[in-house]
Order: structure tokens, then C-alpha cells, then sequence
């Protein structure tokens, strides 16, 4: 049986009257990435702010690696590379003072590490921070989180400002890091990532958690795009209890959940000029969730 790493139980944010994140609880094993996913404003970020104590959560308890995660206990904290979705640092240092300063905080010896990600990122220790780019910035923190070499990192949003050799790199670095049992916890709102380096995946949607899933039994979810063409087509979708996703004249699209042969059972009843089945994509299945 694997080793849980993270365990939140029962997490609830309220800002005031507003719901931030209610009652979620998830668990996430070693050595796994775990997608967190949910367009802007779901409550993914509130969630990894609760997790890492920068705001205070209404109720819940979340544990690393079997502890309580106490907002001054150290010893879970040096376990944790977390990197926010936006990362602001000390403006009037360089970058090579920062990263000095972050490397103070360990008792091993973590600078060889930190080298190895400077090069691999391009990385100019020579920069002041505030002079950094989006991009350069995002590189700072990505180093900042890694270079410690943590069993759980917790990424919100991380490839925001990265151009796409960069992103190629990182994803690299990420599969390097569930090879050595890192366990992941990646929050973003970009199924494509999902898609390519996780495990499995969680979808928030108001603040509340819909679903978790393995990645490869979301795809094989029984969900497919039906477009018909047909001057029945009102018919049709009026027996099968759907809406049209589009609608030209006598064409349809719509969201097609029942077995092959009912589907087939239905609409042979009517005059089919044209009819393409395909298979949904992730986002197609994400936005399924978010009707």
C-alpha cells in the first residue's frame, strides 16, 4: 500500500459570508501528480493557501505525511517546495542574494542543486529581482521550490509566463521528480497540462470538489459528440432529452451519454442525412462537469 503524503480532511474557507472552499477532502499518495483543476475563481488557490497556513482556514485539518501541518512546525515546512501563482520576492535583492538567502534556510547542503537549476533554467543570478520579467520571475520561484529537494511540492498555477520551451523543460523536470517518489500537487486551469503529467485529477467548481479520477478513466468516460444532420432533428432531440450544443438549420450537436446501440435504436426512427460520432476531449469531459 502506498505512503499518503497529503491528507486534507474536511476543508472549509468562508471569507465572511462567501464561500472560499467547502468541506474537501482529498488524500494524495506518494510519488504522485496530482491535477487540481478549475477554471479562475473555483477555489483552487484558496485551497493551497489554506493548505500552507497563508490564510486561516474555517475548519479542517490537513496532514503531511501523517502529521498535523501546524503553521510553525518547521520540520513538515523543509518537507515542502510550494510555489504561488504569483511570486513576489524581495524587489531590491538580486537574484543570486535571494536564492543565497533561501539556501540559509536549510541545515544540508542544497547548493549543488540550486546550480544544476540556474543552468537548466537560464536563470541570471546577476538580475535584481524587481528588474525580472513574468517569466524570469516564475524561473526564480520554480527554483526557489525545488531546490531543497522536497517529497511534496505544491504548485499553483506554475507554468503562468513560462514560453513554451521553458513549459517542455518543466514538464521534464516534474516527470524527473515523481521518478524519485516527489509527490506533486498541481493546481491549474490548463487541461492540457492534466492531460500530459498527471496521475490522477480533482475537479473544484465553487469551491466545492466534484470529482477525483485517474486520468486514463476520465478519458474513458462514456461521453461522445453526436452531430446529426437531419430535418428531423428537433425530433430527435426532443426523444433523447438533450440540447443542442450547436444548431444550424437542420444540423445538431449535442452531448451524447447512452450506449451505442440506444442512441442507434432512437435515431433510425427518423430520415439521417449525416451523422458524426466522436469521441470527447478532456475539456469536452471538464465542461460536462461544469453544466
Amino acid at each position: 500500500m502506498k505512503n499518503v503524503i497529503l491528507e486534507i480532511k474536511g476543508l472549509t474557507k468562508y471569507y465572511g459570508k462567501i464561500l472560499g472552499v467547502e468541506d474537501l477532502s482529498l488524500s494524495l499518495n506518494e510519488g504522485e501528480v496530482f491535477g487540481f483543476i478549475g477554471p479562475n475563481g473555483a477555489g483552487k488557490s484558496t485551497t493551497i493557501r489554506s493548505i500552507m497556513h497563508l490564510i486561516n482556514k474555517t475548519a479542517g485539518t490537513v496532514l503531511v505525511n501523517g502529521k498535523e501541518f501546524n503553521r510553525n512546525d518547521t520540520s513538515i515546512k523543509e518537507m515542502i517546495g510550494y510555489l504561488p501563482s504569483e511570486v513576489n520576492l524581495y524587489e531590491d535583492l538580486t537574484v543570486k542574494q535571494m536564492l543565497d538567502y533561501h539556501e540559509s534556510f536549510y541545515n544540508k547542503d542544497i547548493h549543488k542543486r540550486r546550480c544544476e537549476l540556474v543552468e537548466r533554467l537560464k536563470l541570471d543570478e546577476s538580475k535584481k529581482v524587481e528588474d525580472l520579467s513574468l517569466g524570469n520571475s516564475k524561473k526564480l520561484g520554480i527554483v526557489l521550490a525545488f531546490m531543497h529537494e522536497p517529497k511534496l511540492l505544491i504548485l499553483d498555477e506554475p507554468t503562468s509566463g513560462l514560453d513554451p520551451i521553458m513549459q517542455q523543460e518543466f514538464y521534464k523536470l516534474l516527470k524527473e521528480e515523481k521518478k524519485k517518489g516527489t509527490t506533486i500537487f498541481y493546481s491549474t486551469h490548463i487541461l492540457s497540462e492534466i492531460s500530459k503529467i498527471c496521475d490522477r485529477v480533482g475537479i473544484i467548481k465553487n469551491g466545492k470538489l466534484l470529482k477525483v479520477e485517474k486520468i486514463g478513466e476520465l478519458l474513458k468516460k462514456n461521453l461522445d459528440l453526436v452531430t446529426i444532420e437531419s430535418k428531423d432533428v428537433a425530433a430527435i432531440l426532443s426523444e433523447l432529452k438533450v440540447e443542442a450544443i450547436e444548431k444550424e438549420k437542420n444540423t445538431a450537436k449535442f452531448k451524447n451519454v447512452l450506449p451505442a446501440n440506444e442512441l442507434i435504436k432512437v435515431i433510425s426512427k427518423y430520415d439521417i442525412d449525416d451523422i458524426l460520432i466522436e469521441e470527447a476531449s478532456l475539456e469536452d469531459i471538464f465542461l460536462h462537469y461544469y453544466e
